[in-house]
């Protein structure tokens, strides 16, 4: 087992869950600013100044290295493309939907993965995958406070389920061995400039005129955000998850990537107040629920679940004694 890379991508669901509360900040400011934009406007905004602040950074981290090279350039406009569009049907799902049933729909990945592996590999999924994948689906409502009596498919249910398809993926593209000898960081660098790219047009097209798009930036407190979501929940989840993901299964990556709605529901519990304090707008913080601590507890059941299965099958078997 690669413990290394498990806590990797644990940690880079960590960084992925500070995005949630800092997006929504930025989304009070944003709109406080510019009433009349709408909201498609300022996710595909936040996205593209998102990353292009963070292709920025990656470069001056990957200035010392050698030039990306075609694998990595390849891999890096692969997972532009599916995690950009991906992102970018998510954001327009939220607008339709509720924020908890996106949450909930998002998570479509972890089913998807295994099916994928089932289909092409042509093997069912072992029993460990089965109970981890139910797990995550119980949790996953529960923490997301999912009715079945208020969850229909419209157009923002099925846009979001659309999106977590592009997300799937994405991961399955961190899986392909002829990427294997990649690195993190130079991937990284072509992927933040790739989606930076998708959604610079997207900014302007959906912009109410051209000036809103320069004045959007013209807030203290939206630099600050931004500069957070950008170094911690861009380069930092990223750079994890392109440089550790090709060590696990993309059926073990997608299990593990869905402890990112439980750090993201620990951190509401006092982000929120301290966001608040820096734009000047009320935020509340949430409260801590038996909805967090139930659905929160099986996700992490389910993780557990399947790294032990991932430490049995990657034990070195003894040899017979004679």
């Amino acid at each position: 087992m690669n413990t290394k890379a498990i806590f990797g991508l644990i940690l880079c669901c960590a960084f992925w869950g500070v995005s949630f509360p800092v997006i929504k900040a930025m989304m009070i400011e944003l709109r406080d600013q510019s009433p009349e934009a709408s909201t498609l406007f300022f996710s595909s905004w936040v996205q593209a100044a998102r990353f292009l602040l963070a292709g920025i950074f990656m470069f001056f981290l990957t200035v010392r290295l050698t030039k990306p090279t075609v694998g990595e350039i390849h891999q890096g406009l692969l997972l532009a493309f599916w995690g950009g569009i991906g992102m970018w049907l998510q954001a327009d799902g939220l607008a339709y939907t509720e924020a908890s049933t996106s949450a909930f729909l998002t998570q479509s990945y972890c089913i998807f993965l295994p099916l994928w592996a089932a289909i092409r590999h042509r093997k069912l999924p072992g029993k460990p995958v089965i109970i981890s994948v139910l797990l995550v689906i119980v949790g996953g409502a529960i923490l997301a406070g999912v009715r079945p009596n208020h969850l229909h498919l419209g157009r923002g249910e099925i846009t979001t389920i659309a999106s977590a398809v592009f997300l799937t993926f994405q991961i399955l593209v961190l899986e392909k061995p002829k990427f294997s000898t990649n690195r993190g960081r130079s991937v990284t660098l072509v992927m933040c400039f790739g989606i930076a790219a998708i959604f610079l047009p997207a900014t302007f097209l959906t912009a109410p005129d051209v000036d809103a798009v320069i004045n959007m930036g013209n807030s203290i407190s939206v630099i600050a955000l931004l500069t957070v979501l950008a170094i911690v929940c861009t380069v930092g989840s990223f750079s994890l998850m392109n440089t550790y993901q090709r060590h696990v299964s993309s059926t073990e990556a997608g299990l593990i990537y869905t402890t990112e709605p439980v750090f993201a529901a620990c951190y509401a519990l006092f982000l929120p107040s301290i966001l608040a304090g820096l734009m000047g707008h009320h935020y509340a913080n949430e409260r801590l629920s038996s909805q967090l601590l139930i659905g929160g507890s099986l996700i992490v059941i389910a993780n557990l679940v399947i790294i032990h299965a991932m430490s049995k099958r990657r034990l070195p078997t003894k040899s017979p004694t004679t």
